[in-house]
């Protein structure tokens, strides 16, 4: 237990020596928002997928894959594969060339500047989704943070959270968005070596490979991706509302506005295509990887060398038993046991800085100055960003304080908030001219609220309805996009010439 505890702690001290090597960095709002748009491709990638994938990559994906088999974890893997490809594809390159060329530095600025809108009124939309969703989103981090501790040594839940939530302020408010990119990246590598370390060590436990198929093949429904395995033993369907459902996860990557500042802070938009094979390779492996190991941890618990685990809060410490498993066998082992838990709390803690940045400047950048035209320094513009971090991170606190309270299930809902909102407008933006501002405020209006109405009246009367709220509320808002943008007036000359200078440059024009 000493090794693991000093194996964390030396983890989380590069985390916050990388950020005071580049507080030096930021010289204005744009460096400590943006990065100055400097990042690499390697960094670039890596980041947006380490900042995507929380602690779901070692936690849920492998809880899920133990309990129920392939279906539910599969779609889910297939649908989110997909979709971080596709936006890659579609919007990093067209989403960096145009908030460069109309120098916006947030979200909310991008889709203001690209429709010319200067009442604010998509800014101040815009801001309320990313605080209305991130906040809440963070809190689930710093949650996860303190029940890791917690777990682990017994320390009180309060404390560890409280901890952790420090440890992220100060990298992340002294470092700004370059250190963030810069410590997901390091995250990223432990979260993979974790990986590896476990894969490597379960089949190793289990027996084999064939130990391990052959468990997977006595349970019903398990190895299918048409039916689910119950905790009973039995299997049930997995049809097609559902298979749909699940698959509508990828169409959040179209909103998440951690992932898109990743696009638009690149420094080279030429590199994008070789940022865009890195992510995808990465999270194909890495999803693969983390679901054969849900396998590997129900081959270990049928031999009784890990406990059976029958509910799925317990499944979701699946690893977590891999990895005291691991640590019965040495000093060395447990070096590996502390890096797999580093790894799980680098899920979490490359989420939860990135979303603390996009908060804050939705705060600081957006509303503040942009909604409510309060003038600032370039100096009180850092002072202030710094300061909007800290107190989101102080309600975040807050609203975690209940370790009982189900907080990790508005992590779907955020997700599909963003995705709902953000998505169907970013990609109309990107694809469409004639799109126009009334459209815009038409689809996130209209996405938000239908966010809540499926979630909370629709859904709930199962059958057919019973969808993920994502995928309704995703085509209702770019219905409402197009239909509002063709039913008035088309955007000025302005706004079109801007366009279509945006389009030749993406085509290298």
């Amino acid at each position: 237990m000493t090794v693991i505890i000093i194996t964390i702690i030396v983890y989380l001290l590069l985390m916050v020596v990388i950020g005071v090597i580049f507080s030096k960095q930021n010289n204005d709002v744009g460096d400590f928002y943006l990065g100055g748009r400097k990042l690499g491709p390697i960094v670039t990638a890596m980041s947006a997928e380490a900042s995507d994938m929380s602690s779901y990559l070692l936690m849920g994906l492998p809880g899920l894959a133990y309990l129920c088999g392939f279906a539910e974890v599969g779609w889910t893997a297939i649908g989110l594969a997909v979709g971080t490809y596709l936006n890659w594809l579609i919007v990093a390159k067209r989403l960096r060339v145009y908030s460069h060329r109309i120098n916006a530095i947030t979200i909310p600025e991008f889709f203001s500047k690209r429709y010319h809108e200067n009442k604010n009124i998509i800014l101040g939309i815009a801001a309320l989704i990313i605080l209305v969703f991130f906040i809440p989103y963070t809190a689930s981090g710093f949650s996860a943070c303190g029940k890791l501790f917690e777990q682990l040594f017994g320390w009180d839940y309060h404390l560890a959270m409280i901890i952790s939530a420090m440890i992220i302020i100060l990298y992340t408010s002294i470092g700004g968005f370059l250190a963030a990119s810069t410590t997901d990246l390091i995250q990223s590598i432990v979260m993979t070596t974790a990986l590896v370390v476990v894969l490597i060590f379960g089949i190793s436990s289990a027996g084999g490979v064939d130990n391990v198929i052959e468990n997977a093949k006595g349970l019903s429904g398990y190895l299918t991706l048409f039916e689910n395995h119950n905790t009973d033993g039995s299997a049930s369907p997995f049809g097609f509302i559902s298979i749909v459902s699940t698959l509508a996860w990828g169409l959040g990557y179209f909103g998440m506005p951690h992932i898109l500042l990743r696009f638009m802070a690149i420094q080279d938009k030429n590199k994008i295509k070789t940022s865009r094979r890195i992510a995808s390779v990465w999270v194909v492996i890495s999803m693969g990887v983390a679901v054969f190991i849900g396998v590997i941890a129900n081959a270990l618990s049928a031999q009784g060398s890990i406990p059976q685990l029958t509910t799925s809060a317990d499944s979701e410490t699946a690893i977590i038993k891999m990895a005291f498993l691991m640590n019965d066998n040495g000093a060395v082992m447990a070096i590996f046991a502390g890096l797999i838990f580093a790894g799980i709390l680098a899920c979490t803690m490359s989420t939860a800085d990135s979303q603390l940045l996009a908060a804050s400047s939705s705060m600081s950048e957006n509303v503040l100055k942009g909604v409510f035209k309060i003038k600032l320094s370039e100096k009180a513009s850092m002072l202030v960003a710094r300061l909007v971090l800290a107190v989101i991170a102080v309600v975040a606190v807050i609203i975690a304080w209940d370790k009982d309270s189900s907080i990790f299930g508005i992590v779907s809902f955020a997700w599909a908030g963003f995705g709902a909102t953000f998505g169907p407008i970013m990609l109309l933006a990107l694809l469409w001219k004639r799109s126009n501002k009334y459209g815009a405020i038409a689809g996130l209006a209209a996405g938000g609220v239908m966010i809540f109405v499926w979630k909370f009246v629709v859904r709930p009367l199962g059958g057919a309805f019973d969808i993920y709220e994502l995928l309704p509320a995703f085509l209702i808002a770019l219905l409402a996009d197009v239909i509002v943008s063709l039913a008035t007036k088309a955007p000025e000359k302005e706004v079109t010439d801007e366009y279509d200078a945006y389009i030749a440059e993406v085509k290298g024009k």
